[in-house]
């Protein structure tokens, strides 16, 4: 299972898929996103998108065979030098990608 991880994760990220490797902008739209995911059979991972606007990321997009989104709170960035919160996310990140078809359809989880 590939992740594709949004640019203001990159940098905690280990084996993971970035925008640039799939040929997005950092400033690529919600809706272009998404299709990229879509396409590839990725997991989104966020922490920078909203639940703003007709093409909002989180509010609209989902279907019943993509695993979906999975967002971290606006602060993770910030959190994971604390070694507590990286176990709590590693660990719910794990459970959704071993457990990815009890996720499919859900249209965004999230972590922790």
């Amino acid at each position: 299972m590939n992740v594709l991880v949004d640019r203001n994760l990159e940098g905690y990220a280990i084996r993971f898929v970035m925008f640039a490797d799939v040929g997005l902008e950092i400033n690529s739209s919600d809706r272009l996103v998404w299709q990229v995911a879509q396409n590839h059979q990725m997991i989104l991972l966020t922490a920078n998108r909203s639940m703003k606007g007709l093409d909002s990321l989180l509010r609209n997009h989902s279907d019943s065979k993509h695993p979906g989104i999975i967002a971290c709170p606006h602060d993770c960035v910030e959190r994971l030098a604390e070694r507590d919160y990286r176990e709590r996310c590693s660990l719910r990140l794990f459970d959704i990608i071993l457990n990815i078809d009890n996720f499919r359809g859900v249209g965004r989880l999230f972590i922790p």
